[in-house]
């Protein structure tokens, strides 16, 4: 008996899918050791952190598959890009993969959507929550680096942001969440 409940096209964007998460967690940990290189020790730790959570993300995926029946493919991953040449480079090459990655989750929403598979469709929108706040976290990195001077942020003020990610929590707070009485 088939207890497989994916379609053929959903089950294939799902490894995909699982696939992107584990090249975002070698694409972070690339750039958390290029920091690392260079006395970032903070922005290592925070892309560090990161990295771990892709690679939870991927796990999220992977059971979801093996739960709904469908069979999971594990395949190579392509290597992460070039470094980043500066800190305000680091968190750009960040927010344009964060973003690229939204547009993908996005596809397979659509697609279970489309498909009225309603348990993926609802398991994805986890994924659309985590990736909003994702993209809020590097566009506020990215506003916080352009006070600073952008491309040309001096040393002390890339200091200050290094100690300040080595302290600040990973999450970024979402419109939706804010209240009169909790801004």
């Amino acid at each position: 008996m088939n207890t497989n409940r994916l379609s053929p096209s959903i089950e294939a964007a799902l490894n995909d899918q699982m696939t992107k998460e584990a090249n975002a967690s070698q694409i972070y940990l690339s750039y958390g050791s290029w920091a690392d290189s260079r006395g970032y020790g903070g922005i290592s730790n925070f892309l560090f952190r990161h990295a771990h959570e892709e690679r939870n993300h991927m796990m999220k995926i992977l059971e979801y598959i093996l739960k709904r029946g469908g069979t999971v493919k594990i395949v190579a991953i392509p290597a992460p890009p070039p470094d980043p040449v500066s800190v305000n480079d680091c968190f750009e090459k960040v927010f344009g993969h964060e973003v690229d990655n939204t547009n993908a989750i996005y596809k397979i929403v659509k697609m279970s959507h489309d498909q009225e598979d309603w348990a993926t469709w609802n398991f994805m929108q986890w994924f659309v929550k985590e990736q909003t706040e994702e993209e809020n976290l590097a566009i506020s990195l990215i506003d916080k680096i352009k006070i600073a001077g952008g491309e040309h942020a001096k040393d002390d003020a890339l200091y200050s942001l290094d100690r300040d990610l080595e302290q600040t929590p990973d999450d970024a707070r979402m419109a939706q969440d804010v209240t009169t009485e909790n801004p």
